[in-house]
């Protein structure tokens, strides 16, 4: 006998998940059917909870902007304070969003609401919407708190996207930085000093030009010369590279390339810290068990290397092993964010402190992205300027040899 996970609805309208031993999942599903219940989706135990939260793709409606998905899960948590029925809810919200693609995916959700299926699989069914998301409907279809649960999700969704929001704003100026310092040099190799090499052809010298000038010649004449296949190559290993890192072989070297950055690893361990407990604490305050909202969150963790140690997690926490013993086992997580959420585990307040970490991290996120862009752009600054002054060197020295040579020199 095999144990399956299995996504239910109730005679009264409820959606349940249970697990069920069963020779196959068909022997499983009948069962089920035979004790009155509407069967939404099983899948084997082994896989977890998010095999049946694994959501189908509909139609190509293209994916929905941040901000527009924000505003929406705020307006929808009000109408249900409000006392507004979901279906209703969701017409009104259909009918009055600015975002075209959000609009003609409500309107299948409104439609399969009102054929019988419930929110989390109508949600699922798109196949454009978070885990954590859909795992917090279902949160709150199971526990009859769908309002309360909605809430806190946009309480961490409005958190996400205002560190987002930094982030990019953050790096925006370096970026700017560099990208207009490349320009400039790009100027100055390519046209400058190629018409600068005629002139020192005719220079009044008894000396050879000097290293870094014949240095700078040689790499500004071929770069000129072969310009028209350079920048196809150029364009070409762009994209076979941005292909490449999408792939899971390609991100993991990446992620890991940038988990050993001095300031950058421990920004990026922070940020996750924080993301996976404000994942955490939505779950678990929806209604859902410690490995349920482990093996969910686990998966929105956005580095590749960091989501792959986590996999050892789920295994121990069903083994029996402490939630706090089983993250030290991954083997990333700051050493206080694991003492914090011990002593929430040992003193039954869990959510709480996962609550207390999310904040705490956030804002040592903030101090070190601060830290790290006070950082890069003196770096950047003092890296362009030092390839200026070697080309205006490289320039100028010949001309001061001339000069110091006088009219006499060549003779």
């Amino acid at each position: 006998m095999a144990e399956f996970i299995c996504r239910l609805g109730t005679q009264s309208g409820e959606v349940v998940t249970r697990v069920v031993e069963a020779a196959s999942d068909k022997d499983a599903r009948t069962q089920l059917e035979e004790e009155g219940f509407r069967v939404f989706r099983i899948a084997a135990a082994g896989s977890g909870l998010s095999a049946v939260l694994s959501g189908r793709s509909v139609s190509n409606k293209g994916r929905v902007k941040q901000n527009d998905f924000l505003l929406f899960n705020q307006q929808f948590s009000a109408l249900l304070r409000a006392g507004i029925p979901v279906l209703q809810s969701i017409g009104l919200l259909q009918q009055r969003s600015p975002s075209g693609t959000l609009r003609l995916i409500l309107a299948d959700v409104e439609e399969k609401i009102r054929s019988g299926i419930p929110l989390s699989e109508a949600f699922e069914s798109q196949g454009v919407f978070p885990k954590i998301y859909t795992a917090s409907l279902l949160a709150g279809e199971q526990s009859g708190a769908l309002d309360d649960v909605l809430a806190r999700y946009v309480h961490y969704l409005r958190r996400s996207v205002a560190i987002a929001r930094k982030l990019r704003g953050a790096l925006a100026y370096p970026l700017f930085l560099m990208t207009a310092a490349s320009l400039m040099v790009a100027f100055l190799v390519l046209y400058v000093i190629p018409r600068m090499s005629e002139l020192f052809k005719g220079l009044n010298t008894s000396q050879s030009l000097p290293t870094v000038t014949v240095v700078v010649l040689a790499i500004s004449t071929a770069l000129a010369k072969n310009i028209w296949w350079v920048i196809p190559l150029l364009i070409v290993s762009a994209i076979a590279l941005y292909f490449w890192l999408r792939t899971p072989s390609g991100r993991l070297v990446l992620d890991n390339i940038l988990l050993r950055l001095p300031l950058g690893g421990t920004l990026i361990r922070q940020m996750a810290t924080a993301q996976l407990a404000r994942s955490l604490s939505t779950l678990i305050s929806g209604g859902l068990t410690v490995p349920e909202s482990w093996d969910i969150a686990s998966q929105a963790i956005g580095n590749s290397e960091l989501r792959r140690r986590s996999q050892s997690v789920l295994p121990l926490i069903r083994e029996g092993r402490m939630f706090t013993d089983a993250l030290a086992q991954a083997n990333w997580m700051p050493e206080l964010a694991l003492d914090m959420i011990g002593i929430g585990e040992g003193s039954g307040s869990l959510r709480e402190m996962l609550d207390e970490v999310a904040n705490f991290y956030d804002a040592e996120s903030e101090v070190r992205l601060e830290q790290l862009t006070t950082l890069l752009e003196p770096v950047i600054l003092v890296m362009m300027a030092g390839i200026v002054v070697v080309i205006l060197l490289a320039i100028y020295l010949p001309i001061i040899q001339t000069i110091a040579a006088g009219p006499y020199g060549a003779r």
